[in-house]
């Protein structure tokens, strides 16, 4: 079974993100427009640069696979990040569709009871 550590790092470029995926010597980086589109590029160059291997990459977020985890939550949730700073990126449905406002307070509420 191979350890050849994978990791996959996200730095933000403005409103893109740039995803590095290493892998042993192999390296590959592409850009995207936001946090979860790039994660998406992460999983496609993975399967490109290690096919057949058991996906157990290592997210990092300049460095801190914490940090990535809560970004990526938040973008994926919708939420704004910690600090209350504004997300850059619309929450989508999982097709890619954007969230109707009613649908995303409703949602909330929801989460928000009990």
């Amino acid at each position: 079974m191979d350890h050849t550590p994978i990791t996959v790092d996200y730095m933000p470029e403005g409103e893109d993100w740039t995803v590095t995926v290493r892998y042993g010597r192999l390296e590959e980086a592409a850009t995207a427009p936001g946090l979860i589109a790039a994660r998406d590029q992460a999983d496609q160059i993975l399967e490109r640069i290690a096919p057949g291997i058991p996906s157990r990459a290592v997210h990092l977020l300049d460095g801190d696979a914490f940090a990535f985890t809560t970004a990526y939550l938040h973008a994926r949730h919708g939420l704004a990040p910690l600090g209350g700073a504004p997300l850059t990126q619309a929450p989508t449905q999982p097709d890619g569709e954007e969230v109707e406002e009613e649908e995303e307070q409703g949602t909330q509420a929801a989460t928000n009871t009990g």
